[in-house]
């Protein structure tokens, strides 16, 4: 991604206004994940804390639903938590990427990410997993690109 910045400097340009306007939604555990990006996006996304993370009883959000949300889906997919079954968190979710599906759910936003399906597996689940079963849209970051 970041090491397009300079070949596609419009792209990433925008991505900044977006992330700066609080257009891009995040939870505290995932913006630590993405404080790991290179770059002047990266500076971007660490200098906009509180424009990128929705905090628990901070704003006007309904972090109520954002709550019922993680906990009812932490439970519903416990068997597939890599915290539970001792997975790698790469081969199936984990809770912190729980997290930004809830927040998506509380928010009727989609998530972005690069990660593809499990499958057919009956032990693994993933992102795009969780949300087609949450019923939350899932995009890969040029999907997002094509509907901005």
């Amino acid at each position: 991604m970041p090491e397009t910045i300079s070949i596609y400097r419009s792209l990433w340009d925008q991505m900044t206004q977006f992330v700066i306007a609080g257009h891009i939604a995040t939870t505290t555990e995932i913006y630590k994940e993405m404080c790991h990006v290179p770059h002047s996006f990266g500076d971007c996304i660490q200098s906009n804390l509180d424009a990128l993370v929705m905090d628990v009883g901070e704003g006007e959000w309904d972090f109520l639903a954002y709550i019922k949300h993680y906990s009812r889906m932490a439970k519903a997919y416990e068997g597939h938590l890599s915290e539970y079954t001792h997975m790698s968190a790469k081969d199936t979710i984990c809770l912190n990427d729980m997290t930004v599906i809830a927040l998506a759910k509380a928010l009727d936003l989609p998530v972005v990410s690069e990660e593809s399906s499990a499958g057919n597996s009956p032990l693994k689940r993933r992102i795009p997993d969780i949300c087609l079963a949450e019923g939350v849209t899932h995009l890969y970051f040029n999907e997002f690109l094509e509907k901005v």
